[in-house]
């Protein structure tokens, strides 16, 4: 992928731990890396075909001074959002922030943190069966679109399916939703917990009854295998109420691990 550089912006602004920091404020320097396909641009010499740099150093100026952060990791996070909304051709950006300034009380030349930030997609399996489950998922869908690391979201109609594995319950209404989000999937996980828990979900029984239950299904094409984080998730091929919203917003995705799309492992679902 093509890189568009600005080295070295020096921006005036208020962070630090220490309150003399807030106060009087501190010059702080920002490197970042725009990760951009260029060759339109290139081949038309047209500017709407790349990104306006001067706009972008706007961005992060108003990143950096809009808002005071104790420390810069929090700066370069929101930094890094900024510029990655900022527009459609920027896939990935790298962030470093130097602190010359910093109190320390040696001698030093700089300190710094450097992040690397992206958008990436993430499928969400939604499920209640407890209360006004319709508003409950509404609610849940709202929520994450208003998250300000998530966007482009698109979400399946909404089905009624038996319960699976622990069935002396109710029926369910499940659907899905796909997004794009610069947050890890644990972050995402830790966003969808406490959504759940503000829609008053308990974990009593395996496969019981819930108010709001949301999976982490598929994440980019990664694999992971973790204590508190499977993905993708290990028994989706088998469940008809994940699968046939799945189908509805990525027909064509590739299982990782299983090597078919979403749409054949939904006939063959079918087919048993």
């Amino acid at each position: 992928m093509d890189r568009i550089c600005i080295d070295e912006l020096k921006i005036f602004a208020h962070h630090g731990v220490f309150e003399h920091e807030n106060i009087n404020g501190q010059n702080f320097y920002v490197n970042a890396v725009l990760y951009v396909d260029t060759e339109k641009a290139g081949l038309t010499d047209e500017l709407e075909h790349s990104v306006d740099y001067g706009m972008v150093c706007g961005v992060i100026k108003e990143a950096m001074t809009q808002k005071t952060y104790k420390l810069i990791e929090a700066a370069a996070q929101a930094v890094a959002v900024a510029v990655l909304k900022s527009s459609p051709l920027i896939v990935r950006t790298d962030i470093e922030i130097r602190k010359p300034e910093a109190p320390i009380d040696m001698e030093f030349g700089s300190v710094s943190v450097k992040i690397s930030r992206s958008w990436h997609t993430a499928l969400i399996a939604l499920g209640s069966n407890i209360g006004d489950s319709k508003s409950i998922i509404a609610e849940a869908v709202k929520k994450i679109e208003q998250n300000e690391y998530i966007r482009n979201i698109k979400q399946s109609s909404l089905i009624v399916t038996k319960p699976y594995g622990y069935t002396e319950q109710g029926d369910f209404l499940n659907g899905a939703l796909m997004c794009e989000t610069v947050l890890s999937p644990h972050g995402l996980l830790d966003l969808m917990h406490g959504i759940e828990n503000e829609a008053g979900r308990t974990r009593e029984i395996h496969w019981g009854p819930r108010t709001l239950d949301l999976d982490l299904i598929f994440y980019d094409k990664n694999i992971i295998s973790e204590p508190d984080l499977t993905v993708p998730h290990p028994d989706m091929q088998n469940r008809d109420f994940v699968l046939r919203p799945a189908a509805e917003l990525m027909p064509d995705y590739v299982h990782p691990v299983l090597g078919c799309k979403v749409s054949e492992l939904l006939e063959r679902l079918n087919e048993k």
